[in-house]
């Protein structure tokens, strides 16, 4: 690959350099980009053995685009014996047109009023010209819907699908964020499709969906950046398929961060933002830090994907009173580089709860809910009945309290 001066624009240049002091790009206009093989001839995309369709289903500005867009696959779709036939039914029902009473009577009117608007005669007619195709008069509609009218969504599905069907001599398919406007139930059918009708052809989709990301296979995402390209086809193959089976988790979130903190519920999430703010000033994503409410399954998938990007990771989980099992559960996480497992090692305080009340007195925490509850049992009792909204509490409250120190550490 070559980029040179192209000595054709040597006075310009000559010109644009003349005074340095109004230098300030670099005239790019001036180069030409030669791309040659290694008998030293220039290559060009006859010389290209890999086909490419690329699939921008966002690149829809207003309603007549998708028109456009899905007739030109339709008529990529059909042999020219359609093709053909098509046009001439329309031909036809343009000339029927001409034959309808109404529109006989008009132009007898129009004639009338000759000299009027013009010395020719006024008569109203469709559009016979070269220009005046089928594709031009044709509307695609969606149960008996025009394409204009539906949602942008159906659009987008529609235009990635027959993209796909016409893209047969295509050895790559690139496919640009395929969830624009799409419901999760949508999506599903079209990744679905996606990956059923691709046949032998490479696809690349770009996407900010994790659903996308863990339907089309963790193993299979490759990260860029200015730096270098990572690869995720070093996961467990257990991981992998542990995600493909259960989309539902955001795991784009803990790819793309620079740090994370994972917890088991919405609760524990609220308390930990809680602490990192009382700690930091600021939200955790003010620092670069994602709180990811993980199901406690899926910590050990997330965590096998931590290790293999190098993310910072903690983990802030229940003792649930069974300190062995815990550690056993995480045994071949302990002691791994910027991977930290954070519990409380007191059995008798095994959820976020009691810990909270461990942490705090009576009198503190009964202040932070607005309850006057009078013993310990009474207070727990509430809080395990109205988990979420206890955490919540504590993520509104003006009251000084204490964090566990399980969780302090988590967001130091």
């Amino acid at each position: 690959m070559l980029i040179e001066f192209n000595g054709n624009y040597q006075p310009e240049y000559d010109a644009y350099v003349a005074d340095p002091d109004r230098v300030t790009t670099l005239p790019v206009e001036y180069y030409v980009a030669r791309w040659r093989s290694f008998a030293g001839g220039d290559i060009t995309s006859r010389y290209i053995p890999i086909e490419l369709s690329f699939i921008d289903a966002s690149t829809i500005r207003n309603t007549n685009a998708a028109s456009r867009y899905v007739l030109e696959a339709v008529k990529a779709s059909l042999n020219p014996r359609e093709r053909a036939n098509l046009a001439l039914a329309y031909r036809r029902m343009k000339d029927s047109f001409l034959n309808e009473p109404n529109v006989q009577k008009i132009n007898t009117d129009l004639a009338a009023k000759t000299g009027e608007v013009s010395k020719k005669t006024l008569s109203v007619s469709l559009d016979s010209s070269s220009r005046a195709s089928w594709e031009a008069g044709i509307m695609p509609q969606l149960d008996a819907i025009p394409m204009p009218l539906v949602g942008k969504g159906e659009q987008n599905s529609v235009k990635i699908k027959l993209a796909m069907s016409t893209a047969e001599e295509s050895h790559v398919l690139l496919v640009e964020e395929p969830e624009n406007h799409l419901s999760y139930s949508n999506l599903n059918v079209l990744v679905r499709h996606i990956a059923d009708n691709r046949g032998k052809r490479q696809v690349i989709a770009t996407t900010h969906s994790s659903f996308v990301l863990n339907k089309l296979g963790l193993d299979s995402v490759l990260l860029f950046t200015r730096e270098h390209c990572a690869s995720l086809n070093q996961l467990n193959p257990d991981t992998r398929d542990y995600f493909l089976k259960l989309p539902g988790h955001d795991t784009l979130r803990l790819i793309l961060c620079e740090r994370a903190i994972l917890v088991e519920g919405p609760s524990d999430e609220l308390v930990v933002q809680a602490a990192f703010k009382k700690a930091h000033g600021v939200l955790p994503l003010e620092k670069g830090v994602d709180v990811i409410t993980v199901n406690s399954l899926a910590f050990k998938r997330f965590l096998d994907i931590a290790l293999l990007l190098g993310r910072r990771v903690d983990v802030v989980t229940d003792n649930d009173g069974k300190l062995e099992e815990l550690k056993a559960k995480y045994a071949d996480y302990l002691g791994k580089p910027k991977i930290e497992i954070r519990y409380d090692s007191d059995p008798a305080y095994p959820t976020l709860e009691p810990q909270l009340l461990k942490w705090n007195s009576l009198k503190v925490v009964n202040d932070i809910l607005g309850k006057s509850y009078p013993s310990d049992a009474d207070l727990l009792n509430y809080m395990g009945k109205n988990k979420t909204e206890c955490a919540l509490k504590v993520f509104e409250t003006a009251e000084d309290w204490t964090m566990p120190e399980y969780i302090r550490l988590a967001v130091a």
